[in-house]
């Protein structure tokens, strides 16, 4: 949360070097308070997973958040139960005339499938188009980073030559962007994917900018300067257990998988997890939450631009 001073501090100036965020007394008292309005839109399918993983660090935050959990209506779920999904989902039909503060648009396992041949590739650019106009803020993860770097940039994806699975380093590029604000300068986070996007492609586009990236996994987080567009490749968001469900689920249906990279310690599947990028998942989605989404979304939504 901002530190609120007087009106002119001649502290001010150092403060915002430091990338401290402040803001003046006339401005905090003219603030209006409401539950922003988040809308997640889950690709995943373990959809009770995700929706715990994005609540649990979307509550580490003072802010009020509401939550609206949106599903494909062109696409069928086989891991989750119809009676859930018709509890707590909406379809783009429902909540088409709303707007929101944020979104954001996780993961999903078809990364290997050309975007267009996705079955609900055409609902989905339905939803990232709505989301021009009607939402705020937009944060996508893993392979929902990727198809809103296609659909918004024509940016493609690629194969990897062996999966990217584990826990990376990660540097932060642009210590001053208010994401990284707090970031250590090196940083850890889970990665699990088959893809990549290069970096070439995306410095073909400056109003993208790379905030952070690793040796070994690659680009990680992309935001456009004014934070309506973020792209997370890596998953902050993971449980400790995460990976190593994965791993086992894997190894169990017999698929060719190595153990995951710096997770275990001593990378030995019998040891424990080391459990090091949960507070950098914290510090992010609060940062989002606070200079991206509180901050700059209007309080009256209908006058959202």
């Amino acid at each position: 949360m901002p530190l609120i001073i007087p009106n002119h501090l001649p502290a001010a100036d150092s403060l915002k070097q430091e990338n401290i965020f402040t803001i003046e007394r006339a401005r905090a008292v003219s603030q209006d308070i409401r539950p922003l309005k988040i809308l997640i839109v889950n690709l995943m399918p373990t959809k009770i997973a995700t929706e715990t993983q994005l609540a649990r660090v979307l509550a580490n935050s003072p802010l009020q958040v509401e939550l609206t959990l949106l599903r494909m209506d062109t696409h069928e779920s086989r891991n989750t139960s119809q009676e859930h999904l018709d509890t707590f989902y909406k379809t783009l039909s429902e909540i088409k005339n709303e707007r929101f503060d944020g979104m954001i648009l996780t993961g999903a396992p078809v990364e290997t499938i050309p975007f267009e041949e996705v079955d609900y590739w055409g609902e989905l650019s339905d939803i990232l188009d709505y989301s021009k106009k009607n939402v705020y803020s937009n944060m996508h993860i893993c392979w929902g980073a990727q198809a809103g770097l296609y659909y918004h940039y024509g940016i493609n994806k690629y194969m990897t030559d062996k999966k990217v699975f584990g826990v990376f380093e990660h540097k932060v590029l642009r210590p001053h962007n208010p994401l990284m604000r707090g970031f250590d300068e090196i940083f850890y986070a889970p990665h699990s994917r088959n893809t990549y996007v290069r970096k070439e492609d995306v410095l073909e586009h400056p109003e993208i900018r790379i905030l952070a990236e690793s040796d070994e996994a690659g680009l990680h987080i992309m935001a456009t300067d004014n934070g309506r567009q973020i792209f997370i490749l890596g998953h902050q968001e993971y449980d400790k257990e995460t990976l190593s469900n994965e791993y086992i689920r894997d190894v169990k249906k017999g698929i060719p998988i190595d153990v995951p990279k710096s997770y275990y310690v001593d990378d030995d599947p019998n040891k424990e997890i080391l459990f090091r990028w949960r507070s950098h998942a914290s510090l992010l989605f609060s940062n989002w939450l606070n200079y991206y989404v509180y901050q700059e979304t209007p309080f009256d939504l209908q006058k959202l631009r």
